[in-house]
């Protein structure tokens, strides 16, 4: 993606000795803050309750949007003259202070939408309020009249008894409640217990939550998980301290964290890219709020100088890019205005969530955050591959191009009823269910990719990017919906799934896949039990550029590749009778030009087993595929790597019973195993009747 000037963006000089990976040092952050607040601001409305951005309204509704303007970029503006003692851009303070005063008028006609259940999305934007209100109360809430003070507490009451999904919202209810407490308001402590009891079954292990939904039909795992899972109980935790019963939450809350933070740096690129994987990537940075908040409440693994790494990579990645138009308003997009890529719940203001972002101005100055020089991110130390199965992923980062690979085998975001409502997943596909959204239903995603937004142009037929499928005659390629994990352990992870067309499943179809990290690429092997007349596509990644990639496809491999030397790399090793190359525009946040290499087979039996290498490298990297030795045998898979590691995958039903790797007798029963020179050797015992476990 090429560098471009965002708009009004006159930075402080570059600190190469502080910060000699990215430049950007505390003066920076607070620059961009002060531009963003100055910006927005210019579109507030006369009494300044409103910030009034042009777009396409969100599902709420333009009072709605107008107020979500208001009260993110107020949590900004809160972490800014918190993080500084009380100093903040000239006026910005009396002019929320008057805009909150007039929003909480039921009598003046910039009167925020009440909170309550003909608009639920105030409750979200009344969390970012309370804990602005929070953050700055000395400068903002105690200089309040008590008319004011009193309608703002009148406002929030609109929280007790409101039917809200059942995610991440239940926090927003928590954070209203507190500062309600706080500032000795009426509240329903019992209310926010049950909230926050809710949340505490989201977690599943390993630092990692669940957004919400039920365990049995869904799994919701993405960069929620940071940025509010754990980013608003430990907030609320520091705000309740000395009114909670429960001495042990905090350091429960912070062990989570230090946890989760552990594997979450390993979600960006040397680039400073975070993972493209999930929804609301309109927030963008949003994705470095974590790794502040274990720097503020001391429960982080990484270094002072690792955490600023970090977040001004994400930062100046985003800032470089032009994440913002030509007055300087957010977009809603990745770097530019992407409107394939937005949930309908998303209005102009939304992406001011990024402002969370900012959280890492609470550190005081001469915090070793800002004061020590900035160190190397894991994908920047060395290759690697971790496995995390608690949210169902196997993570592959490669040093010589800094990209990182996420492989998916665990989060679906199969949302049913009143959570796929408020989600606005497209393409839903019958009542309450969505239809394999492209930011959890693909395989693979990256920090140098997107997924392939085939809706993009509805009029070319549809080619997922990283996707298996059964190809109907007359619906096109299956959806991938519902993901059924089988083990994610060593460089492996396995799921199935029953494939489905316009929310419709076909019960006699099954398609179990299992994939194998080995650096920039990934053995993924496929068994399809289904009809013999429906032929199987198989693709890998999506590449984008502003120039058409070149592509070709010859002797069992397809590849495209940028300009700018990003390469997709499909080649197959059984299974495949045709490889080409599919190219369009627009399909990808990246880039205006796409492609993706993939392959069909047309099968001729009930049960078939396809198997190929996946490939993703960026500039630095040797994009030559590696040779490699692959024989099929049964639903029994054998690979020889060029480093001399073999692998074993055994599809199906049943594992095999003291197989030979590599001339090496393996004991007991065997679903996967791998034996690399120089390491003790790897298995995963195998159990039986795989097909609906």
């Amino acid at each position: 993606m090429p560098r471009t000037q965002d708009a009004g963006s006159s930075l402080p000089p570059e600190d190469r000795t502080l910060s000699p990976f990215t430049g950007y040092g505390r003066a920076h952050w607070l620059a961009l803050a002060d531009q963003l607040l100055t910006d927005a601001h210019r579109f507030a409305s006369p009494s300044g309750a409103r910030i009034v951005l042009p777009g396409r309204p969100s599902s709420s509704g333009t009072d709605s949007d107008q107020l979500e303007g208001f009260a993110r970029t107020f949590l900004l503006l809160a972490f800014r003259t918190a993080g500084c003692g009380g100093a903040a851009p000239a006026g910005l303070l009396q002019s929320y202070a008057e805009g909150i005063g007039a929003g909480t008028d039921p009598r003046h006609p910039e009167a925020w939408p009440a909170l309550g259940p003909a608009c639920r999305q105030t409750l979200v934007e009344a969390c970012s309020l309370a804990l602005g209100l929070h953050l700055t109360r000395p400068w903002l809430w105690d200089q309040l009249s008590p008319d004011v003070q009193g309608r703002v507490v009148g406002w929030f009451q609109g929280a007790w008894g409101l039917r809200i999904p059942d995610n991440n919202w239940h926090m927003f209810r928590v954070i209203v409640g507190e500062f309600l407490a706080s500032v000795g308001a009426p509240h329903d402590r019992a209310e926010m217990a049950a909230d926050l009891a809710r949340t505490e079954e989201f977690h599943v292990g390993d630092g990692w939550y669940r957004d919400g939904g039920d365990a049995r039909t869904a799994d919701n795992f993405d960069h929620y998980n940071g940025w509010a899972l754990h980013t608003y109980p430990l907030l609320w935790a520091q705000m309740a301290e000395g009114r909670t019963a429960d001495p042990d939450l905090l350091p429960l809350l912070a062990a989570r964290l230090r946890r989760f933070l552990a594997d979450y740096a390993l979600f960006f690129g040397a680039d400073g890219a975070p993972m493209h994987q999930g929804r609301s990537l309109i927030y963008r940075f949003a994705a470095a709020t974590a790794p502040w908040l274990g720097a503020l409440v001391d429960a982080t693994p990484l270094s002072p100088g690792q955490t600023r790494r970090l977040a001004s990579g994400a930062l100046r990645h985003f800032t470089d890019r032009g994440f913002r138009d030509r007055n300087g308003i957010a977009t809603l997009g990745w770097y530019g205005p992407y409107p394939p890529m937005v949930q309908s719940y998303s209005g102009p203001g939304s992406p001011y969530w990024l402002s969370k972002a900012f959280l890492g101005l609470l550190l005081p100055a001469d915090h070793p955050c800002w004061t020590e020089p900035e160190e190397p991110l894991p994908v920047e130390r060395g290759d690697r591959i971790q496995a995390l199965p608690a949210p169902g992923f196997l993570l592959s980062a490669t040093r010589a191009d800094g990209v990182v690979r996420l492989v998916n085998h665990g989060s679906d975001n199969f949302a049913t009823g009143d959570q796929a409502r408020q989600a606005g997943a497209r393409g839903s596909g019958g009542p309450g269910r969505t239809a394999g959204d492209p930011h959890y239903s693909r395989f693979a995603y990256s920090t140098a990719t997107g997924p392939r937004h085939t809706d993009a142009e509805p009029a070319r037929p549809a080619q997922p990017d990283n996707h298996v499928a059964l190809l109907h005659p007359d619906l096109g390629p299956s959806g991938r919906t519902r993901i059924h994990r089988l083990s994610v352990h060593d460089r492996y992870a396995a799921s199935w799934h029953r494939p489905t067309w316009d929310g419709d499943t076909d019960p006699e179809a099954r398609i179990e896949t299992a994939s194998v990290a080995w650096g920039a690429w990934e053995l993924r092997a496929h068994l399809v039990d289904a009809p013999p007349d429906l032929p199987v596509y198989d693709s890998g990644w999506q590449i984008a550029g502003e120039r058409p990639p070149h592509a070709r496809s010859a002797d069992g491999q397809a590849t495209a590749a940028t300009a700018d030397g990003l390469t997709s790399s499909f080649v197959s090793l059984a299974g495949h009778t045709d490889l080409a190359v599919a190219t369009a525009q627009g399909t990808s946040a990246f880039g205006r030009h796409t492609a993706v290499p993939y392959a069909t087979d047309r099968r001729g039996t009930t049960r078939t087993v396809h198997v190929a290498l996946i490939g993703l490298t960026g500039r630095g990297a040797d994009p030559t595929p590696p040779a490699v030795q692959c024989t099929v045998n049964g639903t029994t898979v054998n690979v020889r790597f060029p480093d001399g590691t073999w692998v074993l995958v055994v599809l199906g039903e049943e594992p095999a019973q003291s197989p030979l790797l590599g001339g090496e007798p393996l004991p007991g029963r065997v679903r996967y195993a791998r034996l690399t020179p120089g390491e003790p050797p790897v298995t995963v015992p195998g159990a039986g009747d795989r097909l609906n476990s």
